[in-house]
């Protein structure tokens, strides 16, 4: 503002504008300790109370850091555990954000209390310890369950299919993939053979030679792992022909090229939300009906919700929590038969809608009983027939769409970029520890 500005608003009655401008270079003096950074009420004290109160000694094993053995000292797990599931808490998916959030924000910095983290750490920590995260994730729950905070008499299971890091141009048939390995053993002894030679790698550092050869073996092992799942591939193929007859289906199920993706042999091109079909896995999630915790993890790459998968989720389930579930309550796409048989001779009823009738003039008709019916499929469709029956299946929806819902958009349940699915099965634990502790913590540290 000009003198002349200031001097007309002078004469104007009016006073010239007052402001706070930021001064970067104030020097200050600022006591403080990390517990200052978040307030007594804030969600990362409840997180870090609810680690603290776990049994946490099978993440130590593996750690070589030991009294009388020189060495740099660990980083402790009950840190890095508090971490990931506060970080999930916050729908952080990646350990390079969470490296940069322990630099950045106040509530990572306060559980880091001064010890330094780096994406690689958090990255090998994440997926290194599945039988010690599961372990984890049955502590907590049975913990839950014993303090009465969790039912397990009626179950909800859905399945959730989440992308993976695989390309759709990663798939290979089974020639290329030969020859594909062919190339790369042949790279790895050209490899080899460069490296014992001094001409050849002078001025070459330690460290780039050991990353050109951990690079190489690296992709050996991926296409190797690779053609191993071509038999069971090659199996599941003859078991869906040999269902769908001899007609012009069936025909081509046999005619049908296998491919197996080079980057994630593990994963399989499946059926979206979207429509389309993508490289992904199926995550299987069961909850309790009543307080909604997830009892289950399971992570499978079949395509199809059908493929036996419901029993094995009610075995885990049982196993977990010492309880026994009484009714299970599942989606359409689980239907069938032989589990409808089993579940009856486990004393398990089935919540399960029927298929649609092929043909139109049957439609609305699927749960009429009939005279062959066994006695497991009269009670399911008695069941499935009455009022009360109709009110338990709609806890299905409310039940497992939500936890699918909040996993995905909040709790970091996003696109997958580990590989196999060991590690894949670690993020959903983590994931479904976060869900946990975020709706059930609080009230189960005050038990």
């Amino acid at each position: 503002m000009s003198q002349e500005e200031v001097a007309g608003q002078r004469e104007e009655g009016k006073g010239a504008v007052r402001l706070r401008r930021a001064e970067r270079r104030q020097m200050a003096m600022v006591v403080q300790c990390p517990d200052d950074l978040v307030g007594s009420e804030h969600e990362v004290r409840m997180v870090a109370a609810v680690v603290a109160r776990l049994d946490l000694s099978g993440f130590q094993t593996a750690i070589r850091a030991r009294e009388g053995m020189a060495g740099r000292d660990a980083t402790d797990p009950e840190l890095l555990v508090s971490l990931w599931l506060y970080g999930c808490v916050r729908g952080i998916g990646s350990a390079r954000e969470l490296a940069r959030r322990c630099e950045e924000s106040a509530p990572f910095r306060w559980l880091c209390g001064g010890v330094t983290v780096n994406h690689r750490l958090l990255s090998d920590f994440r997926t290194d310890h599945e039988a010690a995260l599961d372990e984890l994730f049955t502590q907590l729950l049975a913990s839950l369950v014993d303090k009465g905070l969790v039912k397990v008499s009626r179950m909800s299971q859905d399945g959730v299919r989440i992308r993976v890091s695989a390309g759709a141009s990663s798939f290979r048939r089974e020639e290329r993939l030969q020859s594909l390995l062919e190339q790369a053993r042949e790279q790895v002894e050209q490899l080899r053979q460069q490296l014992e030679s001094p001409a050849q790698m002078a001025g070459v550092s330690a460290r780039k030679k050991a990353a050109r050869k951990r690079a190489a073996k690296e992709k050996q092992e991926r296409l190797e792992s690779a053609i191993q799942q071509l038999p069971e591939l090659k199996q599941k193929r003859e078991q869906a022909a040999s269902r769908a007859g001899q007609g012009k289906c069936g025909q081509k199920l046999r005619e049908k090229e296998l491919r197996v993706s080079t980057s994630d042999a593990e994963a399989r091109r499946m059926k979206m939300p979207n429509g389309g079909y993508n490289p992904a896995v199926n995550v299987q999630l069961a909850s309790d009906t009543a307080s909604r915790a997830i009892l289950g993890v399971a992570v499978s790459n079949e395509g199809s919700d059908s493929a036996h998968l419901s029993e094995p989720m009610r075995e885990q389930v049982e196993q977990r929590t010492k309880g026994k579930i009484q009714q299970h309550l599942l989606d359409g796409g689980y239907l069938r038969m032989e589990d409808l048989e089993r579940a009856h001779q486990q004393d398990v009823e089935l919540f399960v809608p029927p298929k649609p009738a092929r043909t139109q003039q049957n439609r609305g008709q699927e749960l009429e009983p009939k005279a062959k019916d066994s006695e497991a499929v009269k009670a399911w469709k008695d069941r499935m027939r009455s009022e009360e029956g109709k009110q338990i299946y709609k806890e299905r929806a409310s039940t497992s769409e939500t936890v699918n819902a909040e996993l995905r958009t909040c709790r970091g349940l996003t696109q997958i970029t580990v590989r196999g699915l060991g590690k894949i099965k670690c993020v959903a634990l983590w994931c479904a520890l976060a869900y946990n502790v975020m709706h059930l913590g609080s009230a189960w540290l005050q038990t």
